[in-house]
């Protein structure tokens, strides 16, 4: 049987030079139909947004999912930034949530697609800040090793 590869509908780059990741999980999200329409059309942004615990459970704040065109069918009152609920087994869920509670940590989204039987997913991630110093760091890894590939390619010709 061949499996789909899963479809990245958003990605947070952001998320990986500001927190330094801890641990990742995979979420299910709530939506409603035309905001899967609208994932499906690629209409979606997590740069700003995060997770937050609110009445026991975990709630994707901000993020932005485009109003679906209602020319194509119904109308229904969509909210682009409406907090979405995400879906994770209890044991996971209260790990989080005492993370972010009593450690200080923070939870981030760090891509938003679809799996391989075409729902929804967010990638979340436990993090924790980076401060300057460790930011200025990753920036010159990231500058070093394309130096390094430039060095390679011009030995390769």
């Amino acid at each position: 049987m061949d499996k789909k590869e899963s479809k990245s509908i958003a990605i947070n780059k952001k998320a990986r030079f500001n927190y330094e990741i801890l641990d990742v999980w995979e979420a299910g999200i709530i939506l409603t139909g035309p905001e899967v329409k609208s994932l499906r059309a690629g209409r979606a942004q997590i740069a700003e947004s995060y997770v937050a615990p609110e009445a026991g459970c975990l709630m994707l704040i901000n993020a932005y999912i485009a109003e679906y065109d209602a020319s194509k069918g119904g109308f229904v009152e969509q909210n682009a930034r409406r907090p979405r609920e995400l879906l994770l087994h209890q044991k996971e869920l209260s790990k989080l949530i005492i993370a972010v509670k009593q450690k200080g940590q923070t939870i981030v989204p760090l891509d938003l697609y679809f799996n391989s039987r075409g729902i929804a997913k967010v990638k979340i991630a436990l993090c924790v800040g980076k401060n300057t110093r460790d930011k200025r760091n990753t920036i010159k890894q990231r500058e070093w090793k394309r130096e390094q590939g430039r060095v390679m390619r011009s030995y390769n010709h």
